[in-house]
């Protein structure tokens, strides 16, 4: 298997691989089409971009400067919005629901790297997916760490860092977030 076959069977892969290198490389151009275009041209979202997404949902917005890492991974519904400086780290398959709003310097992780230094320095790696539902809210800030998934209808607090799923209708906050105490 290739590098970039291992990293969509969700197994182990190096990520300093030339194939994974010119993926990035495209997902940098299409991110700085859309970061420097005039917003008037660029309307919602940069064509580049839109054409690097797996599926983008009708009536998405995603404000510059935006950043993901190979935007293939990334399954937008429809209205989805992100507030400015937004990074999507998509190693892994990134779906987020219909009418789901990030905050400003939210950021998606899915690289899960080697914890081991000899394995790291190689570059090894493996890309946990996130899966968002829809009508959630995730405030300013916040991280997802790889491998989460999101409820429909949650809510998470700005500088969370959500590092295990929440479910449904759930807010949570913090780091690490933790659900909010019911009155």
């Amino acid at each position: 298997m290739t590098e970039r076959e291992k990293m969509q069977a969700g197994q182990r892969y190096c990520c300093l691989d030339p194939e994974l290198d010119a993926l990035r490389a495209q997902a940098r151009r299409a991110v700085h089409a859309h970061n420097t275009c005039p917003p008037d041209d660029r309307g919602a979202m940069a064509p580049e971009l839109r054409d690097l997404f797996a599926d983008a949902g009708s009536d998405c917005f995603l404000e510059a400067p935006f950043h993901c890492a190979y935007g293939m991974n990334i399954h937008l519904g429809a209205r989805v919005y992100f507030n400015a400086g937004c990074v999507v780290l998509d190693t892994a398959p990134v779906r987020i629901g219909d009418d789901t709003m990030f905050g400003p310097h939210v950021q998606i992780y899915c690289a899960q790297h080697a914890k081991d230094p000899a394995e790291r320095a190689q570059g090894l790696e493996i890309g946990l997916p996130v899966t968002i539902g829809r009508n959630v809210w995730v405030g300013g800030g916040a991280i997802l760490m790889p491998g989460i998934t999101i409820g429909d209808n949650a809510t998470i607090g700005a500088g969370s860092v959500v590092t295990k799923g929440v479910v449904a209708g759930e807010t949570v906050v913090g780091n690490p977030a933790r659900p909010m105490p019911r009155p």
